[in-house]
């Protein structure tokens, strides 16, 4: 069969592609490997910036999810043993908050309840993409579902989130930095309550960061050398609570609860594309970063908005030419590139003690807090991407 678009990856990021599609009347054939219900369970924490809400809004899934996402109204930026901080609020912008935490499956239950409604989108589900190549005149998709094997000829195939099927796609590479470090992620309960304040601690092990999430809980995310975050996994919950008050100090209270931990390995990824053409790569798919500044969700969705600019942009004939894919990489070059050297610079600067580089990182915090053109360009370029 020969469809207009079809998109690989029915994540956040796709499922929100499809509907800015769906919304200019475009077909969509969307392709999921999992079941329609199986990505609500997920109770994943995702850090969502006022862009990302935005970008809901415009989709129509915002209202649904507004009772469940836990506003971030102001972050609290320190450094372990120094008296350096920052503090940024959303006052700053004059926005009603800097961004929201939502779990994965409140995400993913609005998006296909959203996609449902849309008569111009073929939702897929329980689709396993098998094979995917491309030529000078469409890309191919052959997928499995219920045991059949089904091909789809489109002139413009979009890989999205976590691209599992690039692996032997021709003219697509990619360039990865290992960090060595892993991240360990939970939720933990505090004895004092959060006040929509969101915690990034930047230790000697490597950062780490409290989301508030729901009334009283904060999502966790703890990363380190990969031994380091191994040791942290082998304690006992007391022990691991009173490790986690040692690196992040009492301004919450204690610690009085820890959820189910969970690790995986942390690198900087993005992907490199020669003579590509009908043939797109958007989100995690197509650049993975370090957690230390939440900006690797929010950078695929401005991929998702840009895609489908650039597709409106065009005429039906002239999807997935190199003229499209061109203008499509130019307008995501700066964000994307600017979001990956920043995480990296990030880790780099407050993962390093080199002598008397922790007393100008805290001389840095310091006087970063009362440069306010600096902090609000920054609170905007984490907000809004460039």
């Amino acid at each position: 069969m020969t469809v207009p678009i079809v998109i690989v990856g029915g994540g956040p990021v796709g499922a929100t592609l499809a509907l800015l599609l769906a919304q200019q009347g475009l077909p969509v054939s969307l392709l999921e490997a999992r079941k329609l219900t199986d990505a609500y369970q997920e109770s994943r924490a995702l850090a969502l910036s006022f862009g990302s809400r935005r970008v809901l809004e415009k989709v129509g899934v915002w209202d649904a999810l507004a009772n469940s996402a836990t506003a971030i109204n102001s972050i609290h930026v320190s450094q372990k043993g120094s008296l350096g901080r920052s503090w940024l609020q959303a006052a700053d912008l004059q926005q009603e908050a800097l961004g929201y935490v939502l779990s994965y499956g409140d995400l993913s239950r609005a998006l296909y309840q959203a996609l449902q409604q849309q008569t111009s989108v073929n939702c897929l589900f329980g689709a396993s993409a098998e094979y995917i190549e491309h030529n000078a005149e469409q890309a191919t998709v052959r997928y499995t579902q219920l045991a059949k094997e089904v091909t789809l000829n489109s002139p413009l195939v979009v890989l999205a989130d976590g691209g599992r099927s690039l692996n032997a796609v021709a003219g697509l590479t990619r360039e990865t930095k290992e960090y060595g470090h892993d991240a360990l992620i939970s939720m933990v309960d505090a004895e004092l309550a959060h006040g929509n304040m969101a915690f990034e601690r930047f230790t000697e092990h490597g950062p780490l960061a409290l989301l508030p999430n729901g009334k009283t809980a904060f999502s966790l995310v703890w990363t380190g050398k990969t031994d380091y975050v191994a040791q942290l996994m082998a304690l006992s919950d007391a022990d691991f609570l009173k490790a986690f008050h040692q690196q992040f100090g009492d301004r919450l209270g204690q610690f009085l609860t820890v959820g189910k931990r969970m690790r995986f390995p942390l690198k900087l990824s993005q992907l490199k594309t020669k003579d590509v053409v009908h043939l797109v790569v958007i989100g995690n798919a197509a650049q993975t970063m370090h957690p230390v500044a939440g900006q690797g969700f929010n950078v695929g969705l401005r991929d998702a908005v840009a895609l489908a600019a650039s597709i409106a942009a065009c005429s039906p004939a002239n999807y997935g030419d190199s003229t499209m894919l061109q203008t499509y990489q130019s307008s995501r070059q700066a964000d994307t590139k600017g979001g990956l050297l920043f995480t990296d610079f990030l880790v780099n600067i407050f993962s390093n003690d080199i002598l008397g580089l922790p007393a100008l990182r805290s001389s840095g915090l310091a006087l970063f807090d009362v440069i306010k053109p600096i902090k609000r360009h920054l609170l905007r370029k984490m907000s809004f991407g460039k």
